[in-house]
């Protein structure tokens, strides 16, 4: 294209073909716990696109929504370790784990309309006191629930395939992984080859991603596009059609289309969805994320789960004291009980009426993100007060999914197009 054409490019001259599914290539990210809920992948799918929801702790999401009861179970099963540090025989039902993700996966598909797809996130980190038995249990959950497809992410899954290759939907069902480099990739490559069995997708995710980072303290070495573009070359020269899909600091629409042009299938966007109506975030919460400035965001070592996060420096979790949740949730506890937030907590001293002081250095992540105390966000998530209108009352006005959606399809020339005001300006009504 020359830079006039170049101007005028936009996601909607695209189209990415998914087996007999030809999508907008536009996939709103997985954000746990149930940030990225049924009613935001149900808008991406009527809308032609792909929506996520997340398994993040999924028992708790399926009591909070379905009125199921399996978090207070585990809890009471496992009550006789509350006041201690060893939770070696803390352990998830697997059957339940499997019927809670059986529900959510079951309650979203069976509200599917639209032309699109409608896939879930999966994490390997979470492991749960069992690893490979509970992410057996969800991801067979899912493929039972009818799901169209499953995003591995958080991990390698270098064993995840084959914990489900005798399902029945091992091969119908859409997989990708979410890697951060070629060397990543190419691990994940090798078990797949090994069953036969490569992935219909690839999600690459850059340094700017919400959440949890694929990278070291070194992250702000890399970039996105040069990783797009290093794993697109090496498709090519091993001569594999797979599908690859940016994602991380994909902001605007034109952002979009820059790596479709690249020769990328999709795009995976996430942070301009939290600040919607159908978000699962609390309404203070969408307004905090919104208020967000540059220098609010840390990249911190926070999480028990030894990655870097990416989350806003005013998040409710930090220098918390809460007691480990483990009987209840216990989502990042190795297969021998451990978690690095059980040793923080352990190490931290009590005060001089026997108060625990706040935890340094790690969160109880399980029990912040129940709570949505946790602002886990992209890079430009300061950037969000430009897509919306700051109201008289100094809140700032929250958007459907659909007009980002369509903002990202349509739009060209790094525009964000503002939704229609739900006031109309003092001079306006004046003059009237």
């Amino acid at each position: 294209m020359d830079a006039r054409d170049l101007s005028e490019d936009k996601v909607d001259n695209y189209r990415w073909q998914l087996g007999r599914l030809e999508l907008v290539p536009i996939v709103i990210g997985g954000m746990g716990v149930d940030i990225s809920t049924s009613e935001l992948a149900l808008t991406a799918c009527r809308l032609g696109g792909v929506g996520h929801i997340s398994d993040a702790m999924v028992q708790h999401v399926s009591d909070r929504k379905y009125d199921t009861h399996f978090t207070k179970a585990k809890s009471e099963k496992h009550r006789g370790t509350r006041d201690g540090i060893d939770k070696t025989t803390v352990k998830f039902d697997l059957e339940h784990l499997r019927q809670a993700q059986l529900n959510h996966v079951r309650h979203t598909m069976d509200r599917k309309q639209g032309p699109g797809a409608i896939f879930i996130n999966v994490m390997e980190k979470l492991t749960m006191g069992a690893p490979g038995d509970t992410l057996r249990a969800r991801l067979a959950g899912a493929m039972d629930g009818g799901i169209d497809g499953i995003t591995l992410s958080a991990g390698l899954h270098i064993g995840s395939l084959k914990l489900v290759e005798d399902h029945p939907r091992f091969r119908d069902v859409k997989i990708g992984p979410i890697v951060s480099s070629v060397r990543a990739l190419k691990i994940f490559l090798k078990g797949a080859a090994r069953l036969k069995r490569m992935p219909d997708y690839v999600i690459v995710e850059g340094p700017l991603a919400g959440g949890h980072l694929g990278f070291g303290d070194d992250w702000r070495d890399y970039d996105l596009r040069s990783i797009v573009a290093e794993i697109l070359a090496f498709l090519r020269e091993e001569k594999l059609d797979i599908p690859v899909l940016p994602a991380g600091g994909i902001f605007t629409g034109t952002d979009a289309a820059s790596y479709l042009r690249m020769g990328a299938a999709a795009v995976q966007v996430a942070t301009r969805f939290t600040i919607t109506e159908e978000c699962g975030l609390p309404a203070r919460v969408k307004q905090d994320y919104a208020r967000a400035r540059e220098e609010d965001l840390v990249v911190s070592g926070v999480s028990p789960t030894g990655y870097p996060i990416r989350l806003l420096s005013y998040s409710p979790c930090f220098d918390s004291n809460i007691k480990p949740q483990c009987e209840a949730f216990g989502y990042l506890l190795s297969r021998e009980g451990t978690c690095a937030y059980l040793d923080a907590y352990d190490a931290t001293p009590v005060d001089e009426k026997g108060h625990k002081l706040p935890v340094q250095g790690k969160v109880c992540l399980c029990y912040h993100f129940s709570k949505f105390n946790c602002y886990t966000c992209g890079h430009y998530v300061y950037r969000l007060k430009d897509t919306t209108h700051r109201l008289a009352d100094g809140r700032y006005q929250i958007l459907t999914a659909t007009h980002v959606f369509r903002d990202y399809q349509f739009s060209t020339g790094n525009h964000v197009a503002l939704p229609a005001p739900l006031e109309a300006p003092a001079a306006a009504t004046a003059d009237q």
